[in-house]
């Protein structure tokens, strides 16, 4: 399918403020299953971008507004092709694939997708509690499957209860929030167990019929480094594999690697107000 997505991030500041510094990661991705056809930015005050790729492999423009202003427009408009096949629940899970799992190569080559994180931290009795209760199972494919379900099934979505610097234990103890906890909540479960995962930004086609639970603005789901496949994608939020509908931006350790929009300001207070649109423009 190809997608049209349109993303506004307009910043109100309480009085005028000046020396404005932002970097934004806000362009999808191409890869094999993903192609990018067209990406536009416009900035409101106008400024001049530069743009890198981060370690991550993210795309990441950067500008600075130094006149004093009272507000701040970014408005993204990106053409998107998608085209994913399931796999992942038929995968045959071989003794050769458990070897190059359990490789001291395998975990050293993935370890910053191991590593806790703050945003990912949690309680060992957590963690206990939920190995307990998705159920043990004897590859990463099995138990990525059953935590994303256990995940989604304990779980309430709720976009009142937590905030942007929630973290996962956090989230867990209050047993809901939006999907960037439930991605966290799953990630710190996973890199426990010695599995190798990474956080995904993005965006999800709800539609009409789809029935899928995301935020209005980008959505977060899990990808886990499954031996002689690569990175899959998971949506503990819905309990799906991230297929078609699932649209890549940025990956990273955690939320703090791929915030949409990071900036630093001289002055006072500021409101945000974020607008999405992602429409189909051909199947």
């Amino acid at each position: 399918m190809i997608f049209k997505i349109e993303h506004t991030n307009t910043f109100h500041y309480e009085a005028p403020v000046d020396q404005s510094l932002n970097h934004v990661r806000l362009k999808p991705r191409t890869d094999v299953c993903q192609r990018l056809l067209t990406y536009r930015s416009e900035i409101s005050p106008m400024s001049m971008s530069k743009e890198y790729t981060d370690l991550w492999g993210n795309h990441v423009e950067t500008f600075f507004i130094p006149e004093q202003h009272r507000t701040l427009s970014v408005k993204t408009t990106s053409m998107v092709s998608v085209q994913r096949s399931p796999y992942i629940g038929r995968v045959e899970y071989s003794p050769e694939m458990q070897d190059i799992f359990r490789s001291s190569l395998f975990r050293q080559h993935y370890l910053a997708f191991l590593n806790e994180t703050p945003y990912t931290f949690m309680e060992q009795e957590q963690i206990e509690t939920i190995i307990a209760e998705a159920g043990s199972a004897d590859n990463p494919v099995r138990l990525s499957l059953k935590l994303m379900k256990h995940i989604h099934d304990t779980f309430a979505y709720d976009k009142e209860a937590t905030s942007v610097n929630t973290k996962a234990n956090e989230a867990y103890a209050l047993g809901k929030g939006v999907c960037q906890d439930f991605a966290h909540v799953m990630i710190g479960v996973l890199r426990s167990q010695g599995v190798p995962a990474r956080y995904v930004s993005g965006y999800l086609y709800i539609g009409e019929d789809s029935g899928f639970v995301g935020d209005a603005a980008t959505h977060a789901w899990v990808e886990v480094m499954i031996p002689g496949i690569g990175w899959v994608g998971l949506d503990p939020t819905n309990n799906v594999e991230a297929l078609g509908s699932h649209i890549r931006v940025g990956t990273g350790r955690d939320y703090a690697d791929v915030s949409p929009l990071q900036g630093v300001y001289r002055g006072g207070r500021h409101t945000l107000d974020v607008r999405v649109g992602v429409t189909v423009l051909e199947k």
